[in-house]
């Protein structure tokens, strides 16, 4: 039997259960169908290199038992007597981390397994994950792609791609959403797009310290690869082939034609940047499984900044791709120190600092998160709500019919919109606001309840 064979037989038997080493030297036996001596030792480095790690994948392990001295030595010497005993047919099972026992994830071990579970076909599986890029081929119509795309200018400068997955598409990521992301839970620092939790509880630890410290992470998801999103399933336990499937579910990359053109709007070096940025596959900022599945990478980035926050007398919080640091005075006096070290751990951790978004603002200044003031208490800037208002009673005084300056599509909507982000805020101004909203008489055409 030649050597790739057996490495590659051997590395799904000690892929088809738990790593620890009794396990895996049964297998290994089982399958070779005789008790070679340097089994028990090669079983032992194989449960020491990856029993505490994420899940290895079939090609991880056939590399280490490519490289391991004992198994070369062993080929070398009983290569010819060496012989497969039992082909593994059955698949591989879920092996979650500690953690994740407690989760109730559904169990999930097959394509077809996860065919049946997402309610799609072997064949539909095949094309939603789209692992070989079929749909992002220069020949591929409009029709078979996965995603609408839309290039919008940044405010800083630069150019982000939203990537709003088709109707099924984004039924099969619901799916995916609400029976397993859902059951991960967030790290507590994490505030963005968790339930629950808003850009209040994101800001209130902020409000009365100090010194505040706001770092922003560059492109939050298409920074995200889809390796990392197939090792965070199989640290969920799922097997290397149902991780691979779930994680083409969710991730994509941009199809090649549609860099083809630079808009006027975007410089070319910016341009080039976005088209190298995306092509990769990546979170597409538009998928509903896309924030939980950040929320959930960046656990770890969690974990390490908030240990290193209160290493310095600090507390941290994250909105998404914002991150918040304040505290009093021993923190004020490391904060530029602080800020370097905060950057170096996003970027072991995967992730890049904007730099030109860094901000750090004392008491004396005014500290804003998120669109919120946190000196004294979590409140939007006192010109936005006198703004508000002022729109609101001339609304009432005056008619709806001149006061919409912007040009808003529906500028009832709008406003309600408003208030409504307004109470959630800050109740006592926000109730204010909504008794002026419902004085406003609106014409017959808009003529619909609040309640509708």
């Amino acid at each position: 039997m030649s050597r790739a064979a057996i490495l590659s037989v051997l590395a799904r038997s000690l892929l088809a259960g738990e790593p620890a080493y009794p396990a895996a030297r049964s297998r290994a036996e089982r399958t070779l169908g005789r008790r070679w001596r340097w089994l028990g030792p090669l079983a032992r480095r194989f449960a020491g290199r990856f029993g505490d790690a994420v899940r290895p994948r079939h090609r991880d392990v056939v590399r280490f038992l490519a490289r391991d001295a004992g198994f070369s030595e062993a080929l070398h010497a009983y290569g010819g007597r060496i012989r497969i005993a039992e082909w593994l047919a059955e698949p591989q099972r879920m092996l979650p981390v500690e953690a994740a026992l407690a989760w109730d994830l559904p169990v999930i071990e097959t394509a077809g397994a996860l065919a049946e579970w997402l309610g799609v076909t072997v064949d539909e599986l095949d094309w939603f994950a789209d692992r070989k890029d079929l749909c992002g081929r220069a020949n591929a119509s409009e029709q078979l792609r996965h995603y609408r795309l839309r290039l919008l200018a940044k405010r800083t400068g630069g150019a982000r791609l939203t990537e709003a997955p088709k109707p099924r598409l984004k039924a099969v990521q619901r799916r995916i959403l609400e029976g397993i992301l859902d059951r991960v839970p967030p790290h507590p620092a994490a505030h963005g797009f968790v339930q629950g939790r808003s850009i209040v509880t994101f800001a209130e630890p902020h409000a009365r310290r100090r010194m505040l410290l706001r770092l922003d992470l560059a492109d939050f998801f298409p920074a995200s690869p889809a390796a990392r999103v197939e090792a965070l399933f199989r640290t969920l336990g799922y097997p290397e082939a149902a991780a691979g499937l779930l994680a083409g579910l969710c991730t994509t990359a941009t199809p090649r034609a549609f860099w083809r053109d630079c808009p006027a709007w975007l410089g070319a070096e910016e341009w080039s940047a976005a088209r190298t940025l995306y092509a990769r596959p990546h979170l597409p900022q538009g998928a509903p499984t896309s924030p939980a599945l950040a929320n959930a990478m960046a656990y770890r980035l969690d974990c390490r900044l908030a240990g290193l926050a209160r290493s310095a007398g600090a507390v941290y919080t994250r909105y998404a791709d914002d991150l918040a640091f304040s505290g009093d005075l021993e923190f004020a006096r490391g904060v530029h120190r602080f800020a370097a070290h905060a950057a170096a751990v996003a970027l072991e951790e995967g992730f890049a600092v904007n730099h030109r978004k860094t901000r750090i603002r004392g008491q004396g200044a005014r500290q804003r998160l998120a669109g919120l003031v946190v000196n004294d208490r979590p409140n939007l800037p006192r010109r936005d709500l006198e703004r508000l208002e002022a729109i609101l009673v001339n609304c009432a005084r005056r008619g709806p019919q001149g006061q919409n300056r912007a040009g808003e599509a529906d500028f009832r909507a709008h406003l309600e919109g408003r208030v409504g982000y307004v109470e959630m805020v800050n109740p006592a101004k926000g109730e204010r606001l909504r008794r002026i909203l419902e004085t406003i008489a609106w014409p017959e055409r808009q003529g619909r309840t609040l309640d509708s």
